[in-house]
């Protein structure tokens, strides 16, 4: 909205710096802080007052119960405040006639419902274990599939793959990449959602995860430094950082509340919708493979559930106390606040390396 100021700069020049993405980036971010600060005390009292809290009890593995007691009444669903404070934000500060953007918006939005609607569900106490696996699935499936044919559709958007350490090196993997991008962007929604676990674990990485992606969607949206760092150069990709950037003044908004001993959890609303649109800005950008570095710690947390799982069925022995891992280290005797803290000490080695991946050509 704000962004078209820029279109009145002969009325007044002032109005020119609503064009510059970095401004508006920094000011999307400030935004988005300010949004969650402003709305994170209304809703957790809104929802304390409304008894609006998950079920901390793990049926399946009442050892860890005795450390989730004090959890015990935790307002829930704090992903509203985080999920609208991006999306306001963004209305404000970035071009809505990009196409990145509206894909983008559309995916964290339509996530977004889906993780509230699990979530709400969870809150009765006739179906605590929310929306049925496979409905979920189905859901997210569809969105990516709508993404992907969109992607291999539109004559400007590419299908190709962006390959890391080498030369201007890209495969065109045709038809082909929308199951590729239905890969991605679910398994980047679910991903998070599993590491959604420990107060402030998830939305810390996202943090730091967001704010690599909006370097990277800068990076890939302007011609110049495309071309000095051999990456593709997508026009129009930049304005991404102004989502990125939104996400990581969101995320430290709700790390303020989140962060341990949590005052409110985030729920599905907030990790299926974050996980989502970090997929999609990859997908956009071409960075799908790199991805899998960056978000390192929530690609650790899903191999350990795909690992726990496929181990008990075929041998009928599990690799982990439990899982996701951070609850196996739980369960190992390490401190909660020692296991997030260093959770994002490696999410940002991992960024640190992303980014150091560009020059590595």
């Amino acid at each position: 909205m704000l962004y078209y100021l820029a279109q009145l700069r002969e009325v007044f020049f002032g109005f020119n710096i609503f064009r510059y993405i970095t401004f508006r980036a920094a000011l999307a971010a400030v935004t988005a802080f300010l949004l969650s600060m402003i709305l994170g005390p209304l809703v957790i009292r809104a929802f304390r007052r409304g008894r609006i809290h998950e079920d901390v009890k793990r049926k399946d593995c009442p050892a860890l119960d005795e450390f989730h007691q004090a959890k015990a009444g935790t307002p829930t669903m704090g992903g509203i405040f985080v999920i609208g404070s991006i999306l306001i934000s963004v209305l404000l500060w970035a071009d809505l006639t990009n196409w990145y953007i509206r894909l983008t918006f559309m995916t964290c939005l339509a996530l977004a419902f889906l993780g509230g609607i699990d979530d709400w569900i969870k809150l009765k106490k006739t179906a605590r274990r929310g929306l049925r696996a496979r409905t979920k699935f189905a859901w997210q499936l569809a969105l990516g599939c709508v993404i992907g044919a969109f992607i291999y559709c539109h004559p400007s958007l590419s299908t190709q793959l962006d390959v890391p350490f080498c030369k201007s090196c890209a495969i065109n993997i045709g038809i082909f990449y929308i199951p590729f991008a239905i890969l991605v962007i679910v398994g980047s929604s679910n991903a998070v959602n599993l590491t959604d676990g420990l107060d402030g674990l998830a939305i810390g990485c996202v943090l730091i995860v967001s704010f690599a992606m909006s370097i990277l969607s800068y990076i890939s949206g302007h011609l110049k430094f495309s071309e000095y760092l051999l990456v593709p150069y997508i026009p129009g990709a930049g304005e991404l950082t102004v989502f990125c950037a939104a996400i990581v003044g969101a995320s430290l908004g709700f790390l303020w509340f989140n962060c341990y001993p949590a005052s409110i959890f985030m729920g599905d609303v907030g990790s299926l919708a974050l996980g989502g649109t970090l997929g999609v800005v990859a997908v956009l950008i071409k960075k799908e493979l790199l991805l899998g570095l960056l978000g390192g710690i929530f690609v650790i947390e899903a191999l350990s559930v795909i690992l726990q799982v496929t181990s008990f069925q075929i041998r009928g022995k599990r690799l982990f106390k439990v899982s996701p891992f951070h609850h196996h280290l739980q369960l190992s005797g390490w401190n909660e606040s020692k296991i997030i803290v260093r959770f994002w000490i490696i999410a940002i080695i991992l960024a640190l390396l992303t980014l150091v991946t560009l020059k590595i050509r």
